[in-house]
């Protein structure tokens, strides 16, 4: 019999071992791509010029938001006390952090803060999102970690470096770094499509409750009886429902407070007890409410507006007719109304949009 050559036996074993190579990866480069940022109605943002956001940046900030490297012990990440389903706010009165001890305050919604422009966290104490956003991760309270440490963790982590790259041109890891890909990410978490937005639109209907709502909602207070309303507006107005400026709201009197809010940060006695008003989009999904997180339900947040304000040196002047005995006066169908109002402002596309979800 005719024997055959080896390497014909061989031959096939060859073409099986080079098909199956791993291709050679493609190197990361810099990619300044813009982002396309869809504010839909809402007025252009005044978004900061040293910080354009990029594809690759606005990605490196969203594996950065969801990245539990940031804690101490790997345990915790942003989105841990910010969750998209409660529209990314923390519905424990306060977060619990890495060493098992509670914050100090609620935590605020991340949303919309393309628009805050007058200091974040309830006393203001960032004046910007980058600078916002590496605080807990330094906090004792929260993450408690250090920077340098999250410097180097990121540094070996070829996911990151190759990242730092495509954001910004090179494989260098920096908090100054990180913090500008945080920012990029959080200015494109925007909330703008609830059933409100919709119906200025023309393109949903509200309920009578609802409208009989947004009337109270949007009509101030007449003590001699001509008109009814709730006087949200004062503090509530405009696109993302907050006048963006810190204002002590009546929880306490001076000898009840206890949390000296925005004189912490420019000791200033007029400030004392002066905090951020939040924005009430998504209000219905974001409880506890306050900074202290001490009233539970809307329904309590609404009794304290109509009859429990009260009074100290700082409080609000605006809120003159809510301190005036009786309150507002509002009926239980008003309260109801109103509230039936605040739950139009929740924005479902928010809570499900894939583009803020974790890339993990």
């Amino acid at each position: 019999m005719k024997k055959i050559p080896y390497t014909l036996f061989a031959f096939p074993f060859l073409l099986v071992a080079c098909g199956t190579k791993e291709p050679a990866e493609t190197p990361a480069v810099y990619d300044p791509t813009p982002y396309d940022l869809k504010i839909g109605d809402f007025p252009t943002p005044d978004l900061p010029a040293d910080n354009i956001l990029t594809n690759a940046g606005v990605q490196l900030g969203r594996m950065l938001f969801y990245e539990k490297m940031l804690s101490k012990d790997g345990t915790q990440a942003c989105a841990d006390c910010h969750h998209q389903e409660d529209a990314f706010s923390d519905i424990r009165r306060f977060s619990i952090g890495v060493e098992g001890l509670p914050g100090k305050r609620q935590a605020m919604a991340v949303m919309n803060l393309a628009w805050h422009q007058n200091g974040l966290f309830w006393d203001g104490r960032a004046p910007r999102v980058r600078d916002q956003a590496l605080k807990p991760i330094q906090d004792p309270l929260e993450m408690n970690e250090t920077l340098p440490s999250v410097v180097a963790k990121l540094s070996t982590d070829k996911r990151y470096t190759d990242q730092f790259i495509r954001a910004f041109g090179d494989d260098t890891v920096t908090p100054e770094r990180m913090g500008l890909a945080l920012e990029q990410f959080m200015l494109t978490m925007i909330s703008n499509y609830s059933k409100y937005d919709r119906y200025l639109r023309g393109q949903a209907t509200l309920t009578d409750s609802e409208l009989r709502g947004k009337d109270l909602f949007f009509n101030e207070f007449d003590p001699f009886g001509s008109e009814k309303g709730g006087e949200c507006f004062h503090c509530h107005a405009g696109h993302n429902f907050t006048n963006d400026e810190f204002m002590n709201n009546g929880l306490d009197t001076d000898a009840g407070v206890t949390d000296e809010g925005r004189q912490k940060v420019t000791n200033d006695p007029a400030d004392r007890a002066r905090f951020k008003v939040p924005s009430l989009r998504n209000i219905a999904l974001t409880p506890p409410y306050m900074h202290d997180g001490r009233f539970a339900t809307l329904e309590e947040v609404i009794d304290h507006y109509d009859h429990g304000v009260q009074q100290s040196v700082t409080v609000e002047f605006l809120l003159q007719y809510n301190l005036q005995p009786g309150g507002l006066q509002l009926t239980a169908q008003d309260k109801s109304d109103i509230i039936a109002f605040l739950h139009t402002l929740t924005d479902e596309s928010f809570l499900n949009e894939q583009a803020y979800k974790s890339p993990f």
